[in-house]
């Protein structure tokens, strides 16, 4: 089978937008698992769940992406191992660290994910990191380190159980970085929408099964109409939005990327994204501090584009 030549893959800046309009949606989520009423590990069983339910309604009604079985049959072990490690494990970890270490230094530590992509890309591929992508990615995660914790560096240096969480916090940034990697050639061949729904889907199971055999919490999906009605509708948004739509952009977008090195590092504007979401709708204030570290985010990211830009011309 061919790989499957989409718009994405026609046009890159149409990939570079889906990847940063999943980022959108990767730093909204936190504000919507506020409102579900569910916590720590359990969040990911849901959105996950729910979001497969939303992925798998899409390839219905799309008759080019219906053959959920061939994949799983040409590539089905390469399919389910990707899965349950770039996913299920990979959140499974983050959602676990916050048991041990606290949420700016989590949320600090996963943004290291872009270099653990570039750093399997380079092993994947050969294509080397440039000293451009070297500065501006640790640049970024410098800035962002001092965006969420409002200028006290201290506050990342913990106890022994925060180095636990920080080091779990890596191993889910290593494996969603090697995911995509990995995965990139199956995207290519089956396309974005097929391969998202089974990358979902499997992750759900492990999921399901992973938090229930190690936390004693197998979720009842039935309880959904037994819920506040703004939990339940929180519910159903972070699986549709947060995980479906959002998902499918970025893992899309990336696949299709002239540069999945350069599309990954959009995921430090996270960050940046979820402190002006906090200024404009919760009307939590923005420190000098905080938009000086904003500034050199946006900076690294900017600068990181145009800088092969400039090497061609």
């Amino acid at each position: 089978m061919k790989a499957r030549a989409g718009l994405w893959h026609r046009y890159g800046w149409v990939a570079y937008l889906a990847v940063f309009l999943g980022v959108v949606g990767h730093a909204t989520s936190e504000f919507v698992s506020v409102l579900t009423g569910v916590f720590g590990p359990e969040v990911s069983v849901w959105r996950f769940a729910i979001g497969a339910l939303g992925l798998v309604l899409l390839c219905l009604a799309s008759p080019q992406d219906r053959d959920l079985l061939t994949p799983l049959r040409e590539h089905g072990l390469a399919i389910v191992l990707l899965s349950v490690f770039g996913f299920a494990v990979a959140y499974l970890l983050f959602h676990w660290a916050l048991d041990y270490a606290t949420v700016a230094q989590v949320a600090t530590t996963i943004t290291t994910m872009p270099i653990f992509l570039a750093l399997v890309n380079q092993w994947r591929t050969g294509e080397r990191i440039t000293p451009a992508k070297w500065i501006s990615g640790i640049a970024a995660v410098v800035a962002i380190a001092v965006l969420l914790t409002d200028g006290a560096l201290a506050q990342l240096a913990g106890t022994g159980d925060d180095l636990i969480g920080m080091v779990m916090t890596l191993g889910s940034a290593f494996f969603g970085g090697a995911f995509m990697i990995l995965a990139r050639p199956y995207f290519q061949k089956y396309g974005a929408l097929r391969m998202t729904t089974l990358s979902i889907g499997i992750a759900a199971v492990a999921l399901w099964i992973g938090v229930g055999l190690l936390f004693g919490r197998w979720v009842n999906f039935l309880t959904l109409t037994d819920r506040l009605p703004q939990e339940a509708a929180a519910l159903v948004a972070i699986g549709l939005y947060n995980t479906t739509l959002t998902q499918w952009l970025w893992l899309g977008g990336l696949a299709a990327a002239p540069d999945i090195t350069r599309a990954s590092y959009l995921f430090f504007l996270k960050p940046v994204i979820a402190a002006l979401l906090a200024l404009f709708i919760l009307g939590q204030p923005v420190t000098l501090v905080d938009w000086a570290a904003i500034a050199v985010i946006c900076g690294a990211v900017a600068a990181e584009a145009l800088w092969s830009q400039r090497r061609r011309a």
